[in-house]
């Protein structure tokens, strides 16, 4: 770590103190979302410091080793997308350990991958919870944003959507479910194939 980058992440981790929100920091806690650190830090705050600081590749690889839920969130938001490399994608998602940070880290950063949709099929398949809850954030993300999926991909996911659906795993059927409806919202062709996969569950 350059020195630079040192100053930037001591400058950073400071200020987080004064903007600790206790109240919302507890009620994470009481919710099960546990950070080994974590301030409460309001995310309009954390993008506020993003667009201070600029896409900055070093200080993200920094930011993201530390078990610090705003560290963490800064860095999906300060990390330029270009440069985000399959190995290192991999080294990210082996640190990831909340839900919340699943969301962040698809919303924030994954999407914009040239090879997200490679990676949002393979995790939604994985055996991991962690993987699989990211993959269906990424590709709800994916659907949202009127990437449609070819004939394969479309059975690869209601498959693999039906098996969660169907578990008993409650964020990961609610994050199944989430990406069913992104992906009804592609229209009503979309739509009626879903209904008709998903049809002995009565959900849609």
């Amino acid at each position: 770590m350059t020195e630079q980058t040192h100053e930037k992440l001591k400058q950073i981790k400071q200020s987080f103190r004064l903007l600790m929100n206790g109240v919302a920091s507890q009620s994470m806690r009481e919710k099960g979302v546990t950070y080994k650190i974590n301030w409460g830090v309001p995310l309009t705050e954390l993008r506020r410091m993003a667009e201070e600081y600029g896409k900055d590749y070093d200080l993200a690889i920094e930011l993201w080793k530390e078990d610090i839920r705003e560290c963490q969130i800064l860095a999906t938001l300060i990390m330029p997308a270009e440069r985000m490399e399959a190995d290192l994608v991999e080294v990210w998602m082996e640190r990831l350990r909340t839900q919340e940070m699943a969301e962040l880290l698809a919303f924030n950063l994954l999407q914009h991958l040239d090879f997200a949709p490679a990676l949002a099929y393979q995790w939604i398949a994985s055996d991991r919870d962690m993987y699989q809850l990211c993959g269906y954030q990424l590709l709800s993300r994916l659907f949202a944003s009127g990437k449609e999926p070819n004939e394969r991909g479309i059975n690869e996911f209601l498959d693999q959507a039906h098996v969660t659906l169907m578990g008993t795993n409650l964020p990961l059927r609610h994050a199944a479910f989430n990406c069913v409806l992104s992906f009804c919202d592609l229209g009503a062709d979309f739509e009626a194939i879903a209904q008709k996969a998903l049809a002995d569950l009565n959900l849609l």
